[in-house]
C-alpha cells in the first residue's frame, strides 16, 4: 500500500520484531460510531471529507492529500513497541512512541514529518492492542490538505479508534474472490489473506487447531505448465504443510473436482505440543490460467470419518463469483 511510509519500516525494525519470521486526547465517540473497513477488526470515526478507499483498507479525501490506512498486524508488534518504551530502547533516529489514549484503550502513537518535493508531509502511526492482534492505523497528511486536517483534528480522529472482537461471517465471505456455498457447520470463520484465503474451524483460536477439525481454502498463484507435472506439484506443496511432523503421504492421485482437473493428496502425521495424530487432505483444482484453488483440511484421526464428509461439503460448494 503506497501509504506505508518509513514509519512502518522503523516500527518493524524494533528488536522484538526482528525475531519474527513475519513481519493524548480522549474522545467521546462510541464504538457504534466507528467505521470498520470491510474485513478488518479495527475502525475509527473518520473526519468529515474522508470516505472509504477503493484501493486499500482505510479512508481517503477527494484530492488524495489525506490517507488513512487501517489494518491488523501480529500481536507481537504492540508488545515490541511497549517493551521498547519501557526499556528506553527505541532505535536511534526513529520517532519515539508516545502513550496515546483511545476510545478502546491505551496505545502508542508515533509521529514524524517529511517532504514530498516542496510540500511538507506529516505521518502518524497508531498501534493499539487487540484480542491476539495489533490494531494498526497510519495517517499521511500533506501540508496543503487544509485546516480540517490539522494535527489536533487528526489526533481526535485517532483517539476514536476501536477494535471489534470478530468480523461478521457474511462480511468476511463477501470479501473473497470465490463463493463458499456450504460452511458444513464449522463454528469459526477467519479470513487469513484478503480476498484470497479463508480458514474454517471448530477450534476458537489457533492454539486449539491442533485438536480440532479445520479447513483452509485459498487461491494461490502458480500452477504446473504441463498436466504430467501436477503430481509432483501437489506432492511438493503437501510436503510443506506447516505444523505437520512425522508426515507420511498415503495417497497422491489426479481427481476431477467439480468437473475440473485436480489432485488429491492425503497425509498422516502428528501436530501440536501433544503430538496429536491427525490426517490431512489437500485438494488442488487447476483452472485455465496460472491460479490454483488449494484446499488443506485436517482433523484428529479419531474424528476423521465425520470430518472428511464435512470437508467434501465445503469443497463441493465452492464456486466462482
Amino acid at each position: 500500500m503506497t501509504i506505508l511510509s518509513k514509519t512502518l519500516r522503523r516500527v518493524l525494525m524494533l528488536p522484538a520484531l526482528l525475531a519474527l519470521a513475519l513481519a493524548g486526547l480522549a474522545s467521546s465517540a462510541q464504538a457504534a460510531d466507528a467505521v470498520f473497513p470491510a474485513g478488518v477488526r479495527v475502525g475509527l470515526v473518520p473526519l468529515d471529507g474522508l470516505v472509504a478507499s477503493t484501493q486499500f483498507s482505510g479512508f481517503i479525501n477527494a484530492d488524495q492529500k489525506v490517507r488513512v490506512g487501517v489494518s491488523e498486524v501480529p500481536e507481537a508488534a504492540f508488545t515490541a513497541v511497549e517493551a521498547a518504551v519501557k526499556n528506553n530502547s527505541t532505535p536511534a533516529g526513529s520517532p519515539k512512541p508516545q502513550a496515546f489514549s483511545t476510545t478502546a484503550r491505551q496505545g502508542y502513537l508515533l509521529t514524524e514529518t517529511g517532504k514530498d518535493g516542496d510540500t511538507a508531509v506529516s505521518n502518524y502511526t497508531l498501534l493499539l492492542p487487540g484480542n491476539k492482534f495489533t490494531g494498526y492505523v497510519i495517517v499521511q497528511v500533506r501540508g496543503d490538505a487544509g485546516d480540517a486536517y490539522s494535527e489536533a483534528n487528526i489526533r481526535k480522529m485517532l483517539a476514536s479508534t476501536v477494535t471489534r472482537a470478530e468480523i461478521p461471517v457474511e462480511e468476511q465471505l463477501s470479501q473473497l474472490s470465490f463463493k463458499l456455498g456450504d460452511l458444513a457447520g464449522f463454528k469459526h470463520v477467519r479470513t487469513i489473506a484478503p480476498r484470497s484465503a479463508v480458514l474454517l474451524s471448530d477450534g476458537d483460536d489457533d492454539a486449539k487447531l491442533d485438536s480440532a477439525a479445520y479447513i483452509m481454502v485459498g487461491i494461490m498463484q502458480g500452477a504446473p505448465s504441463q498436466p504430467e507435472d501436477r503430481g509432483r506439484f501437489a506432492r511438493d506443496l503437501a510436503a510443506n504443510i506447516a505444523g505437520l511432523r512425522d508426515a507420511r503421504m498415503t495417497n497422491n492421485e489426479p481427481q476431477r473436482i467439480d468437473g475440473t482437473a485436480g489432485y488429491e493428496t492425503r497425509i498422516e502425521g502428528v501436530t501440536g505440543k501433544n503430538n496429536t495424530p491427525v490426517r490431512v487432505v489437500q485438494w488442488l483444482r487447476f483452472g485455465s490460467g496460472s491460479a490454483t484453488l488449494r484446499i488443506v483440511a485436517s482433523a484428529p484421526q479419531s474424528e476423521w470419518s465425520e470430518a472428511f464428509t464435512r470437508f467434501r461439503a465445503v469443497r463441493d460448494g465452492i464456486s466462482a463469483k
